[in-house]
């Protein structure tokens, strides 16, 4: 059955690990920045926080590539699982207590050292361990499992907590979440990486996922990743503002944004594996650069043509969700524009995907006041489109060398799955 769907059978585990921490890892996203203001925190010190645990997490997720590259996947997780418990035991145990800045913040931000480190680590796993022919759709299954725990479950299983545990109870409840997810993934999982793809702990090699952004390749392989998430992360800035305007209701826009998540999941899923079919470029290019796109442009115009339409604007935002996993097989090709230094090249990929979370928002700051909603948009629409006009440059050594002429459709990029 695992065979079928495309499941790795040898890391299945480890997939079901990773969607119990999270869950653990997701419990408090959508309310701890109004809990921490009603306890009396300022606007500015929440968003401080929140920014500092943004930070952590970039860093983290940028050298996790490096770290997996030369201590293994199976440490460098169990380090993100003690970065977590440290982090949260402070936070909640003694920040919350005395609700003051010094305690919180440090410990806050430790703990966002904790769900890179396990998350991205085990994805490197997934590409060292899973033939190239599926890896696309083995990529799928990470986000999915990936987005399940935190941004389905995780929220969900809070919603349903918090009137009954209360805040401080559901933040412990979390981390006996992340605790045990942690013991599935690392332990119970048995799946052994090849020797081969670990190398000796050297300077040097923690320096590669710097270094490595000399190549064009890989430069141009972070401008796409980047882009990725700019409208996930970006349109909860103003598009509640935009639709308010238009009499759509706080609920609406939640039950829409929600609805969003739920449709990217399953999308993740279809297209990890739409893309070991049709082509790991074409796949990212079309579905997600230039679809994107133009669902980004009728993100305004419907409210323009059609003013408050609950449905097809729910509709509408859902293609957000159904064109975003059309970047999947990104996660797949990436550690193969460098096959000498895969782990630094996942560092790199992980490095965009935290930028993406600081471009979007930076964007709407900038632009928002003198542009609008619309102006937002067009910026962002543009970007999918440069996106989409360098994934074609974004080729394989092997390519590079061998067959100049190659064409853009085969499905295993260039069919050879032989010698990895």
């Amino acid at each position: 059955m695992f065979e079928k769907l495309g499941l790795p059978k040898n890391l299945i585990w480890g997939y079901i690990g990773l969607t119990i921490f999270m869950i653990g890892d997701g419990v408090e996203q959508a309310w701890i920045t109004i809990w921490l203001v009603d306890k009396g925190l300022s606007v500015a010190q929440a968003s401080l926080l929140i920014t500092a645990y943004g930070v952590t997490v970039t860093l983290a997720a940028w050298v996790t590539g490096v770290l997996v590259q030369t201590l293994g996947p199976r440490k460098v997780m169990f380090y993100g699982l003690i970065a977590f418990v440290i982090g949260s035991i402070g936070f909640i145990w003694v920040g919350l207590r005395t609700m003051h800045m010094a305690w919180m913040l440090p410990f806050y931000a430790i703990r966002g050292i904790g769900y890179p480190l396990f998350a991205y680590s085990f994805l490197v796993w997934i590409n060292y361990s899973t033939p190239l022919a599926r890896r696309s759709t083995a990529v799928g299954w990470f986000w999915f499992t990936f987005s399940l725990g935190l941004s389905v479950i995780g929220p969900f299983f809070s919603s349903l907590a918090l009137p009954v545990l209360g805040e401080i109870h559901v933040l412990w409840t979390g981390m006996a979440f992340v605790v045990i997810g942690a013991i599935l993934g690392i332990w119970v999982n048995r799946d052994i990486v090849p020797s081969s793809e670990i190398h000796p702990f050297s300077a040097a090699e923690l320096i590669k996922g710097i270094t490595i952004l000399q190549r064009p390749v890989i430069a141009m392989g972070l401008v796409v990743k980047s882009i990725n998430g700019v409208a996930q992360y970006g349109l909860a800035t103003f598009l509640p503002l935009y639709l308010i305007s238009f009499g759509y209701s706080k609920t609406e826009w939640l039950q829409m944004w929600s609805a969003v998540f739920v449709v990217a999941i399953f999308a993740n899923l279809f297209f990890g594996f739409f893309g070991d079919k049709f082509g790991w470029r074409n796949t990212i290019m079309w579905v997600g650069g230039v679809s994107y796109a133009v669902v980004l442009v009728l993100v305004w115009l419907v409210p323009q043509l059609l003013g408050h339409n609950f449905y097809v604007m729910a509709f509408v935002l859902c293609l957000c969700g159904i064109t975003m996993a059309g970047y999947v097989p990104l996660s797949a090709l990436f550690p193969m524009l460098a096959p000498d230094s895969k782990g630094a090249a996942m560092s790199v990929l992980n490095l965009g995907a935290g930028l993406g979370a600081f471009i979007a928002p930076a964007i709407t700051a900038m632009f928002y006041s003198s542009l609008g909603a619309g102006g937002v948009l067009g910026i962002y629409a543009g970007l999918y489109i440069l996106s989409a006009i360098l994934t074609p440059f974004l080729k394989t050594p092997d390519e590079l060398h061998s067959q100049p002429e190659m064409n853009n459709s085969t499905p295993s990029i260039s069919g050879h799955s032989g010698h990895h």
